[in-house]
């Protein structure tokens, strides 16, 4: 299922407008696949749910899933970052502000990490003051789709495994674009999936039996997990996202594939 969207959104003629890509959008999550399938919530309700339930496991758990490879990633987020010397960041999805906390350690800007979850938030909390950056980094909780910001707020806006929670991806990334700064960097980080042998049939085997195994054992929630595969099997990647985010506004826009695939980090500029 996957590579058919991507291969249909790979392919989206530039001249577009904004209102055909609100649509193919918001069809491309059609599936609306959520946490809970039976809860009556809403796709951003069950998704504040679950990391709250699992906030006092995520870190722990994540190393554990991503092998520790994640760390890397990151880091490599940061460097794209600090190299364009903010005075001011936005970490959408903060969750428990591992972000946030290692681009405080590379960059004296003002740090806001925002999350929708407050369980993750106090996690990240108290990290941030193990770390004594509390008059960097500030965590707040909020909704990635309605950012409580001014127009032309951030020089930098970071998500690292978060856009694919957004509940509408094309309005997510409208507000996204409306607070970051002219010629302002944005950077996701986000799972992709691998398109060459023998690392497809790796991540598929993997994702499907092996993360979801993980959860049942480990975490408190079994479903999110799964959920957590799944959301990624159905969201766009490569050039497909690349298309969606020139049709939102943004230039400058490339991406760099991780570890044969299994993530991509994207770049953009306002």
């Amino acid at each position: 299922m996957h590579n058919q969207i991507n291969k249909k959104y790979a392919s989206i003629p530039l001249d577009l407008n904004r209102s055909n890509v609100i649509y193919l959008s918001k069809k491309l999550m059609s599936s609306k696949v959520k946490p809970y399938k039976d809860s009556d919530l809403n796709k951003k309700e069950q998704v504040a749910q679950m990391f709250d339930t699992i906030s006092g496991e995520y870190d722990g758990l994540n190393r554990v899933i991503s092998f520790g490879i994640d760390i890397k990633w990151r880091q490599k987020v940061v460097n794209l970052v600090t190299a364009t010397e903010p005075k001011t960041i936005l970490d959408i999805a903060t969750g428990t502000g591992d972000l946030a906390i290692n681009m405080a350690k590379f960059n004296t800007g003002k740090i806001t990490g925002l999350d929708i979850s407050e369980g993750m938030l106090n996690v990240g909390r108290q990290k941030v003051k193990a770390e004594q950056l509390e008059n960097q980094v500030e965590l707040v909780v909020g909704d990635s789709e309605n950012l409580p910001f001014e127009t032309d707020s951030f020089d930098a806006i970071t998500v690292a495994f978060g856009v694919r929670n957004f509940e509408t991806l094309e309005k997510g990334l409208a507000e996204i674009y409306r607070v970051l700064k002219p010629n302002g960097i944005f950077v996701i980080l986000e799972t992709s999936v691998p398109t060459k042998f023998p690392f497809k049939q790796g991540y598929q085997f993997y994702s499907k039996f092996i993360l979801p195994t993980i959860g049942k054992l480990f975490s408190k929630d079994r479903v999110a997990y799964k959920y957590l595969s799944e959301s990624a099997s159905v969201f766009p990647y490569g050039e497909a996202l690349n298309n969606i985010l020139r049709k939102t506004g943004f230039i400058n826009v490339k991406d760099d594939p991780q570890t044969m695939g299994v993530a991509t980090i994207y770049s953009a500029s306002k």
